[in-house]
Formats: C-alpha cells, structure tokens, sequence
C-alpha cells in the first residue's frame, strides 16, 4: 500500500476528520508494513524525523522491534521530553534544532550526523544476539551498588547472564518489559525506591504495575528493602514543601532524599505482601537488620538502625502465608547479604533444571 501523501485514496481514514484518530491508523499500518519488509528482506536500521506528530508514529515502529536493532530518531521532541516515545526502548533522540521545515546550514548538518550514525551502526549490525546462559535481571541504585555488584560478578562466574537496572521509574519498567520479552531464571528486586515514590508521590515511580510481570508469569523472584529508607524529591526547598518535617540528604542540586519512617515502610510492606499474594511463582524476602542503603549506614545521612528491625515485623504479620522473610544481621551492602541473594538465586535456577 502507497500513501501519495493525501488522503484522496482512504476514505475511510479522511472521514475520521480527527488528526489522533488518524494517526492510530496510520501507526498500525506504519507497523504492519516495517514489520513485513522486514520478514521480507531484513532491516538493519531505523532513520525517522519529525514533530511531535511524525515522532509519535516512528518510533511506535520503532519500540515494535528488538533490542539491538539501531534505531535513530531525528526529532524537535528530543529537547527534553522523550520518555512517551522511547520508552523501555533502546531509541537514539537527535534534537533537530530548528523545526522540521526545509533544510539550512543546522538541519543539514543535524540531518547528516543522524544518517552517519544510523549508517554506521547499520553496518556494525549482526542481527539479535542470542545468549543461551540463565538470565537473571537485578534491579538497583548506586546506594546499593556494593551489594548489587557482588551479586552480578559471583552470578556471571557461575554462567549466568546479568542485567542490571537503574530503578529510577524507567529502569524498573524496562525490567518489567524484559521479564515480559525473554526467558529469565529470577529477578532480584533489591531496590524498593519505585514503589515507595509511587506510594509516596516522589520521583521515581514506576507506576502502580511494577514488579507484576515475573510474579504473574511465574519467575522467581527475590525482595530485599534495598532503599526503602528514602523516597526521591527534587531539589531541597521542593522537598521540603512536599515532604515537611521529614530528615533529608541534599544528594545533589536536582535530586533529595527524604527519609521513610514507619508509616511509610508499613505502606510499602502492605504493597509487597499485595503484590505477592498474587505470585504464580516462587517468592522470598531478604531483610537486612543494620541498613537499607549507603545513606541508611553509619556513613551516611539519615541513618536509623531502630526502623530494619520494625520493618520486618510489620513484613512478616503482612506477608502471604508461605512466603519466607529472611531477617540478616547485617548491612544490606555487607558481604553476608550479597551472599544470601546469590545463594538462593542458585537455589531456584537448580529447582527449575529439568530433570
């Protein structure tokens, strides 16, 4: 099908006379037709431009396709508001500067740019990779990282592949997606902080379906409160205004950590044991007594070793019967607890060998 750039020769899509309704069309033809072209003689990239309108139906092309596929996006959106049309996918945004209109002495040069690097990792493309390892995808922060990197280097040297996630709301759903995609051994959610900022209101909210993709499609999945001791606001005197009377970590100028204290870790272990209670899989808990993260520690700034234990408690009279709640002496970035996490990852990838 060929569009001459008219709607003389759809008169169905012209009689919408509404430019989204349209567009919905257009988008999933636009699909369609990649996709057979595709089948047809494989691509190995993805070049698009426009506005609003013509960024919304490329890269809806764009997300229909594979991790790995370049894709290069030319677009006025790119300035700052990308996330409606990247998503959980890997799209390269190229600011067009001036507006789609003709081509000056910028957009000729914005325009040559996209196209080289298109081209270029065009020619590096070798179509999907395939990894045959057991998959485990990790969810952290930099606050956990000690734990988070103990974890993924022992994994990797016992043959597993390791994704790691940043979990601030696009990373916690990116996990998500890939737990929906691919074959994966376990998950290990050992950073809580999208949940609390959903509950709470902070920034980082992955909205109220996070962490449900492995428990309803069955993937074992392990908890541990990594970051429970804060939720993310924005520069200090917005998080004081929104979160008033609470302790607060000026992390940097864009971003403040406020301190969680039992009424919001009892929210947060009221949303786990909810979610939970619908797992089609197996599900355990790792609760460390000394700290939930670097600024939860004797080092860092909002420090409470009376609220771990307390959390815990309330966890465990919360929790689905069934459901283990490990309670660990220690830090969640001691050695121990990375220890914990990985032998019981070890322990559900051999319970799911098949004999």
């Amino acid at each position: 099908m060929r569009c001459t750039g008219d709607l003389d020769g759809f008169p169905g899509l012209r009689a919408l006379r509404h430019e989204g309704k349209c567009q919905a069309v257009m988008t999933e033809g636009a699909v369609a037709i990649a996709h057979a072209t595709d089948r047809a003689a494989p691509i190995a990239g993805i070049l698009a431009l426009g506005g609003s309108m013509g960024t919304t139906l490329a890269t809806a092309v764009m997300r229909s396709f594979p991790y790995g596929l370049p894709k290069v996006m030319i677009t006025t959106m790119a300035s700052g508001f990308t996330a409606p049309f990247v998503g959980t996918r890997d799209i390269t945004m190229v600011n067009a500067v001036c507006d789609i209109s003709g081509i000056n002495t910028i957009s000729h040069d914005v325009f040559r740019n996209a196209a080289l690097a298109l081209a270029g990792m065009a020619h590096g493309y070798g179509g999907a990779r395939h990894d045959s390892r057991p998959l485990v995808l990790i969810g952290t922060l930099s606050t956990t990282e000690r734990c988070s990197k103990r974890v993924r280097t022992a994994l990797e040297a016992k043959g597993f592949e390791v994704m790691v996630f940043h979990t601030l709301g696009a990373g916690g759903q990116t996990l998500d997606q890939i737990v929906r995609e691919r074959p994966v051994a376990a998950v290990v959610d050992m950073s809580v902080v999208e949940h609390n900022d959903f509950l709470q209101g902070g920034l980082c909210s992955a909205g109220p379906d996070r962490s449900k993709a492995a428990l309803a499609k069955g993937v074992p999945v392990i908890f541990a409160p990594g970051n429970a001791d804060f939720t993310v606001a924005g520069p200090i005197d917005d998080a004081r205004a929104r979160f008033p009377g609470k302790r607060y970590h000026l992390h940097n100028a864009a971003l403040t950590a406020v301190r969680t204290e039992m009424p919001e870790l009892k929210a947060l272990a009221d949303r786990l044991a909810g979610l939970i209670a619908d797992a089609q899989g197996p599900v355990s808990l790792f609760v460390p007594l000394h700290g939930f993260s670097n600024h939860d520690s004797p080092d860092g700034y909002l420090h409470d070793r009376s609220l771990p234990p307390q959390f815990a408690d309330y966890l465990e009279s919360v929790l689905p019967a069934g459901v283990p709640c490990h309670r660990l002496d220690c830090h969640i970035n001691d050695e121990p607890f990375a220890e914990a996490l990985i032998a019981q990852v070890l322990t559900y990838a051999e319970a799911r060998v098949p004999a």
